[in-house]
């Protein structure tokens, strides 16, 4: 993995030095759920602070390059509550449906407003665990961030305004995993995060959402500029942050 995050953070600050100073670099990290998106995205971000501000300890993220996670477009559960077809939506949560594609595009059409002198910070949503839903302008990206990595499912989604919000990045990098690897790694996290209460029904919700969404993302990916490949070792997991 380390050969990987080198060179991706070699590439994106090269092109960061070659941006105007008008301008964000904006890069999308795709790919399906449990691949190790946002480890690398997370990694990738911190490692460009770090070189930004080079003798920052750990993990900076309030630097030259912000990331942003797709999470925090989660559609709120009475949103879901309040479709058609409420039981479904619960049960797809996740599915490409199930998030605010306006509002992500809405976002990144902001970061590619030019930076000004007034410019002022923008804000993302995040994700709150605990309570399952989404909180407003809770990620600040302030006009120094001028590298913004974001993280999600459908970033290079080749339909509706999830193409619209990919036609205005920079880059797009997709993290390739085996589908037995991602089984494993969403099981161990449905449980922990207490999505699911067993096992059992974690596995059920990985073959019977997951992986759906899955195929998708793969089926219907927008041509990308980097294909990593995720590995199953203990280098590919929050711990590597040391955050």
């Amino acid at each position: 993995m380390e050969e990987h995050i080198q060179r991706l953070v070699d590439k994106t600050w090269k092109k960061y030095q070659q941006t105007p100073a008008s301008q964000r670099f904006l890069v999308a990290v795709s790919g399906i759920p449990g691949s190790g998106k946002t480890t690398l995205a997370t990694l990738v971000a911190c490692r460009l602070n770090q070189r930004h501000s080079d003798d920052s300890p750990g993990c900076a993220l309030q630097s030259v390059a912000a990331f942003i996670p797709m999470d925090g477009y989660h559609l709120s559960r009475a949103q879901l509550s309040a479709m058609p077809d409420p039981a479904t939506a619960h049960a797809r949560r996740g599915a490409a449906f199930t998030f605010d594609d306006r509002a992500f595009l809405a976002l990144v059409r902001k970061l590619r407003e030019p930076l000004l002198p007034e410019s002022k910070t923008i804000y993302a949503p995040s994700f709150d665990h605990a309570t399952k839903d989404p909180v407003e302008n809770n990620i600040p990206i302030p006009t120094t961030a001028r590298i913004v990595i974001l993280e999600g499912n459908y970033v290079a989604l080749n339909k509706g305004l999830w193409k619209e919000a990919a036609s205005l990045m920079d880059e797009l990098w997709f993290v390739e995993v085996g589908l037995d690897v991602a089984r494993r790694r969403l099981i161990q996290r449905h449980v922990k995060t207490g999505v699911t209460a067993t096992v059992e029904e974690a596995n059920k919700r990985v073959t019977e959402n997951d992986l759906v969404n899955g195929e998708e993302i793969i089926q219907d990916r927008l041509e990308v500029q980097e294909v990593i490949k995720s590995a199953e070792d203990e280098t590919w997991t929050p711990d590597a942050l040391g955050a």
